[in-house]
């Protein structure tokens, strides 16, 4: 049995009491972290050979049904404002369609041949890495895509929480997070969803500091979407070059962002 179904270290859940339950949860959640530390060599292997691929012009796509779909959808869609890359510079695509986002699609995860047709639809290079992320590793939907992928001269990776999975076998860059049975059994939208999240934030962390999208530890390519980042964007600008508020928020609506006002007070 995979780890992810197997039984819950807890039982008769419903004769707990509410803090018993939160708690119980807590001491789950902090299994995460340390699950993940065992896999940062293979994280980090993968963030290696995506960096010089979208440095190259390629992007990054994920692939997933479920929850592992959503988060892959979250984390690309995430990408754009905070370091104004371009919309389709992280895809996330997900079994079943955008539908698929708030409501389930039945047996769309079943499907072996759908996700690479949905990666057509968006085009593909051979400088694209796509990751196919599922919690079981039996996913026929991210294993037909990655391995189509991998056939068609794309890098592969997943991000699974078993080991010795058939979507781990079938790519290039395998990242196995076993975090163990989940609070409720099987439900792998809990830790192992958790343990999705950090993988996934730390990918694209990652390779977008070495794409150059952030300077310092901020985020100077930020898209300036609402007042409370355009406040964050002048007090980016204050620090780095020490005009007050007004005079930065003024260069930061003249210039666009963080990144080229302080460029263009430094070539003054």
């Amino acid at each position: 049995m995979n780890t992810t179904e197997s039984s819950s270290l807890y039982d008769n859940l419903e004769q707990m009491d509410v803090a018993t339950i939160l708690q119980n949860i807590n001491e789950e959640d902090k299994k995460v972290a340390h699950a993940v530390a065992k896999a940062l060599p293979s994280i980090g292997s993968l963030v290696e050979g995506i960096i010089p691929r979208m440095q190259k012009g390629g992007r990054l796509i994920y692939i997933g049904a479920g929850t592992s779909g959503r988060l892959g959808i979250l984390d690309a869609s995430e990408c754009p404002p905070t370091y104004g890359v371009p919309h389709d510079l992280v895809l996330g695509i997900i079994a079943g369609g955008d539908t698929a986002i708030r409501k389930a699609v039945e047996h769309a995860e079943d499907d072996f041949e759908q996700a690479w047709q949905d990666i057509q639809q968006h085009g593909f290079n051979a400088q694209d890495t796509v990751i196919g992320i599922a919690a079981s590793g039996t996913t026929p939907y991210a294993i037909g895509g990655v391995k189509a992928a991998k056939a068609a001269g794309l890098l592969t990776a997943c991000i699974t929480c078993n080991t010795n999975s058939p979507l781990a076998a079938a790519v290039d860059f395998p990242v196995e997070v076993v975090v163990g049975p989940e609070f409720v059994t099987g439900s792998t939208r809990m830790k192992a969803g958790t343990a999705q999240k950090l993988v996934l934030n730390m990918i694209s962390t990652s390779v977008m500091i070495k794409l150059g999208k952030v300077k310092g530890n901020k985020m100077v390519d930020m898209q300036l979407s609402n007042k409370k980042l355009v406040e964050r964007g002048a007090r980016m600008i204050m620090e780095a070059t020490g005009l007050d508020k007004e005079k930065s928020e003024s260069m930061l609506h003249q210039y666009g962002s963080v990144r080229a006002a302080v460029d263009a007070f430094h070539q003054k």
